[in-house]
């Protein structure tokens, strides 16, 4: 099965297809010719995974999937959560927003927090949403080399390492991410 990735991340699409394992073909934005930036400009991470994935299939016909993940932090009411990549501004710098998050939390015991991950998919004229949680706490020092945006703060529960310092094998595992990714694997292989 082929389907399109509405994403431009290539982190992000590293991520996924490691997790995919081969099970789907995933073909890119720049792989259909769609080379724009894709507003994200919902009021929530599900309307934002929906309007990428309606994007792609509305002007470029295709069969697709795209995910919007925020992290909410529980002392912050759910912040950063949809402008979780433009927290500390539209240059969307993971080092920055990392930052202001850490600042906004210095005096702050309760540093609960949890990723959340929407997939939308569009297959065969029907949409489906697919939702993965991985909880945890913001820790108060970056620890990690590995993952990108705020995993070097982000401790997952019952581990003691941030997504930063844990191997891919072990966040592709555990990650809300990967929960969201293996509930759409679980479907496609459903049908």
């Amino acid at each position: 099965m082929k389907l399109v990735f509405a994403s431009n991340n290539l982190n992000k699409i590293k991520e996924i297809q490691s997790i995919l394992n081969g099970s789907i073909e995933l073909l890119s934005l720049e792989e259909i010719g769609c080379n724009e930036e894709i507003p994200e400009t919902a009021a929530t991470i599900e309307g934002n995974a929906i309007l990428k994935a309606n994007y792609v299939t509305q002007k470029y016909g295709y069969d697709c999937f795209a995910d919007d993940t925020g992290l909410e932090v529980t002392a912050l009411n759910g912040e950063p959560g949809v402008f979780s990549a433009r927290y500390a501004g539209q240059q969307k710098n993971a080092d920055d927003n990392m930052n202001k998050l850490l600042d906004s939390l210095i005096d702050k015991e309760e540093r609960s927090a949890q990723f959340k991950t929407v997939i939308a998919l569009n297959l065969s004229g029907q949409q489906h949403l697919f939702t993965g949680i991985a909880k945890g706490n913001i820790i108060r020092k970056k620890r990690g080399n590995h993952g990108f945006g705020y995993d070097p703060i982000f401790e997952p529960e019952n581990y003691t390492k941030t997504f930063a310092e844990l191997s891919s094998e072990v966040k592709n595992k555990i990650s809300h991410r990967a929960k969201a990714t293996q509930q759409l694997i679980d479907f496609l292989n459903s049908m």
